[in-house]
């Protein structure tokens, strides 16, 4: 009889970690407990997933509200600063906000609207259109918004994020004003010495800047890239990936992941002699249908995975064999002929993109697509599985 389960994700227990804690040991030692404990047999190219937040928190990558103040004030020294397109969220964002306002005098806050870049709304597209605005040409001033638009709670927190931020901004001694725009050279209206905030498209943003005159342009990834009075640090990602640990510190994405990867693949083989691969997982990339909310608010959604994860799947769909070359055939014999057309495909090894029979298929990075698979299992609650294992996924019809 064929085998009837497919595709499996298992979240993992482990111990509440701790900065210093060994975590190569405590998932390595995690794995083996649970498939002991559920009679699970490893097997070639299982997945063992681990949360970045707890890397990062082993680590101890943290940084404080007066250590972002400290690298924004070196950067920027008393001038009034644009802070731009920054994403709404008490978790992401808030403390992050707070470090800046500390390290500024002045600070002109440029909110995109309706939505900021990962979906959280403040105003509802028929609103817009119900005052006549156009968010790609129109800017608004705060009181051109109230006027508009009153005070918005965002649909599942409950928080008006203009009132929060601007409450946040002034706590910090900073003065600040705030617009509404979508077009980031209009932050040059109101100062040349900008810092942007966006996270997938940072890059653009600097560009255009640069090009229309900007004095100073740094991005989110260019803060706290190195120690800052003891700091954390991230190297490559800088404060883009970080969440609230509390009122005055952040946790930074984590460093060293593929060291981190290499080291529990190494030990897992020796222990089980399977090829297990490892990736680190960050947010997932899904978009919730009705709070609209995106979820990707980390720069990338693994930042370390092992060789074996590389790539895009290279799948055919199924039902379209059934539905095209197939359709005269029924039952066992339509079952033989599509696993046939499925081995002869694995020998060939070779690339399907763009051709007929992939259509349908999730063309997406396989560490996107699994991160996203291991976010959406470990959840972000209080389930307490930061590790994730997964099995199947490299199977197909044919296994």
């Amino acid at each position: 009889m064929d085998r009837m389960i497919g595709t499996t994700s298992r979240g993992v227990r482990a111990p509440i970690i701790k900065q210093g804690d060994n975590l190569v040991e405590i998932v390595v030692d995690s794995i083996l407990k649970a498939v002991k404990q559920e009679n699970i047999t490893l097997n070639d190219r299982d997945i063992v997933a681990v949360t970045e937040a707890v890397v990062a928190r082993s680590q101890g990558n943290y940084a404080t509200i007066s250590q972002i103040a400290s690298d924004i004030k070196a950067k920027f020294k008393d001038e009034t600063v644009g802070v731009i397109f920054p994403i709404l969220s008490r978790n992401r964002f808030s403390v992050v906000l707070k470090g800046i306002a500390k390290g500024l005098k002045k600070m002109v806050l440029m909110l995109s609207y309706p939505s900021d870049e990962v979906g959280n709304h403040l105003v509802d597209l028929d609103a817009l259109d119900k005052a006549n605005v156009n968010p790609w040409t129109d800017v608004l001033t705060l009181e051109k918004y109230r006027e508009l638009f009153g005070y918005q709670p965002h649909y599942f927190t409950g928080v008006d994020y203009v009132e929060f931020y601007k409450n946040l901004i002034e706590e910090q001694g900073c003065e600040v004003e705030i617009i509404f725009a979508n077009q980031p050279t209009k932050i040059l209206d109101y100062t040349k010495n900008v810092l942007t905030c966006d996270i997938h498209s940072r890059v653009r943003t600097k560009r255009l800047l640069k090009e229309a005159g900007a004095s100073k342009v740094y991005a989110l990834d260019e803060i706290l890239t190195e120690s800052v009075d003891g700091s954390g640090y991230n190297p490559d990602y800088g404060l883009l990936g970080s969440n609230k640990a509390s009122d005055d510190k952040v946790k930074l994405f984590p460093i060293k992941c593929k060291e981190f990867v290499y080291e529990v693949q190494a030990i897992l083989k020796q222990k089980t002699n399977k090829n297990i691969e490892v990736m680190v997982y960050g947010d997932g990339a899904f978009k919730d249908p009705v709070g609209k909310i995106w979820e990707l608010a980390d720069p990338v959604v693994s930042p370390g995975y092992t060789s074996g994860l590389e790539g895009t799947p290279n799948e055919v769909k199924l039902k379209y064999l059934a539905d095209n070359d197939f359709a005269n055939l029924q039952g066992e014999e339509l079952k033989e002929a599509i696993k046939d057309y499925i081995r002869k495909k694995d020998a060939k090894n070779e690339s399907l993109k763009g051709k007929m029979v992939t259509q349908g298929t999730t063309p997406r990075r396989l560490t996107d697509l699994i991160g996203s698979l291991c976010d959406l299992t470990s959840g972000s609650g209080d389930k307490g599985t930061p590790i994730i294992l997964i099995q199947g996924y490299f199977d197909n019809y044919t296994k």
